[in-house]
């Protein structure tokens, strides 16, 4: 058996391993990085850490520790009363204005997971509060980030542009951008189906959620009848949020100093081009040496599992594309006589791998090796350049890939168990299918 072959089992024993027993993926993924780096590929400590994300650990645990600080002086709280009131209290609508924020972001210039290291963790808080599924909010949230991703200025569209450029293949910058932006909108509106979005719509709670509905109607109702303190306690939490001098809406200076540190925090990624996870963690140490009574919990609310499950598998994944699996996959692929075969095997390993690496890097590779097999002519390059590419981005969904981490590290008030088998089942599902209907699709027709 050859290395390549057995780096691939090891990995799929991971996965049954990781859903089947109560262990910790990325623990199993970084004993997995030691035995096959160190037995299979040759590498010593020093190679199996260079595999190790040091840029996604900080930008996980800085905008963690930023929001967990932003959460405990009230800040979330009041962004998610004003957001409610910005779309004058239809909650349906929530989703869909995270979805086109993160587009816009990415479409202008963002990188991605920059974008969701933004928005996500206010758009799983506005779930939290109203009661909207967190896999609904999750993924609008990476699939819009996804359907602005391959504009013409965006590092995704930029970098797959600029590859056929220098390999001299045809392109069309306007066709890469619809295909990504119609496939992620698409999928977004059949999840927003699925999950229960229709049901979100005529809810026009103004400032109350479901749950704080609820605990002002039983206020309300059993105030002071029973002599329990169950209901003096909810009815005291329900005019605490219901009221607007209760301190839910009023600006605090710890409440102005984070909301300018979070447009602080947009500016230097997207118009410095600074490193989100950097910045996000310099500027909650800055709050929390100003406002220490407000950050003593913070830490705790870091999701050290997240970090360890998401580093873990990144640090394995890394492993096997220095000892060239991810190579050896690629050209196996591409020696496959039957074009159109070889173009959907090329989607799915773009998929497959992208769902645990870097997109980026991903596409980045894949396009340059399927350059001999589209230069046969056989396959229409712009549709398979493009099936490739938003095969290899759609699935960032995943709870292994930096976005899916992201969004599943942002979630409030939920059980991050359950979210994660969530987010693992539904990009699953997204690799399963979406390369089979892309190249349906784009490259079957010979676009």
């Amino acid at each position: 058996m050859s290395a390549e072959l057995l780096s691939i089992l090891v990995l799929a024993v991971l996965f049954v391993v990781g859903t089947t027993r109560s262990v910790n993926m990325g623990a199993l993924a970084f004993a997995a990085a030691f035995g096959v780096g160190t037995l299979a590929a040759g590498l010593d400590a020093d190679g199996i850490f260079a595999g190790f994300p040091g840029d996604l650990f900080v930008v996980l645990v800085g905008v963690t520790y930023f929001f967990a600080i932003a959460r405990a002086n009230g800040t979330t709280d009041w962004l998610v009363h004003a957001g409610i009131r910005l779309v004058r209290g239809r909650i349906a609508l929530i989703p869909w204005v995270m979805f086109t924020v993160t587009g816009v972001l990415t479409a202008i210039g963002a990188v991605s997971p920059a974008a969701v290291a933004i928005v996500a963790p206010l758009a799983m808080g506005f779930a939290a509060r109203y009661g909207i599924k967190p896999l609904l909010m999750g993924a609008l949230v990476v699939h819009g980030a996804q359907a602005g991703g391959f504009s013409p200025i965006s590092i995704y569209g930029s970098t797959v542009n600029g590859i056929l450029e220098r390999e001299g293949l045809p392109g069309s910058p306007i066709a890469l951008f619809l295909a990504s932006l119609f496939a992620n909108l698409a999928i977004a509106a059949l999840l927003f189906v699925a999950l229960g979005g229709l049901r979100l719509r005529g809810r026009d709670l103004g400032d109350l959620g479901d749950e704080e509905a609820k605990e002002a109607k039983e206020a309300k109702e059993g105030g002071g009848g029973s002599g329990s303190t169950g209901g003096t306690v909810t009815g005291t939490r329900a005019r605490a949020r219901t009221t607007p001098d209760a301190g839910l809406l009023r600006l605090t200076p710890a409440r102005i100093a984070t909301l300018v540190g979070l447009v602080a925090l947009v500016v230097a990624v997207l118009v410095f081009d600074l490193d989100a996870g950097l910045t996000a963690i310099t500027l909650a140490v800055l709050l929390a040496v100003v406002w220490p009574e407000d950050s003593k919990a913070a830490v705790a609310h870091i999701t050290w599992p997240t970090v360890l499950l998401i580093c873990g598998m990144l640090t394995y994944v890394a492993v096997l594309q220095e000892m060239g699996t991810i190579d050896w996959a690629g050209e196996h692929v591409g020696s496959i006589g039957i074009p159109l075969l070889a173009a959907l095997l090329f989607c799915y390993i773009g998929a497959v791998v992208s769902a645990f690496a870097s997109s980026v890097g991903i596409i980045g590779a894949l396009i340059p090796l399927a350059v001999p097999f589209l230069e046969q002519g056989e396959i229409g390059v712009v549709g398979m350049v493009a099936a490739l590419s938003v095969s290899a981005t759609v699935v960032d969904v995943s709870p292994f890939s930096t976005n899916g981490a992201l969004v599943l590290a942002a979630a409030e008030d939920t059980d991050r168990e359950r979210f994660f088998r969530q987010l693992m089942l539904y990009g699953g599902a997204v690799t399963l299918l979406a390369p089979l209907v892309l190249w349906l699709a784009l490259v079957v027709p010979g676009l």
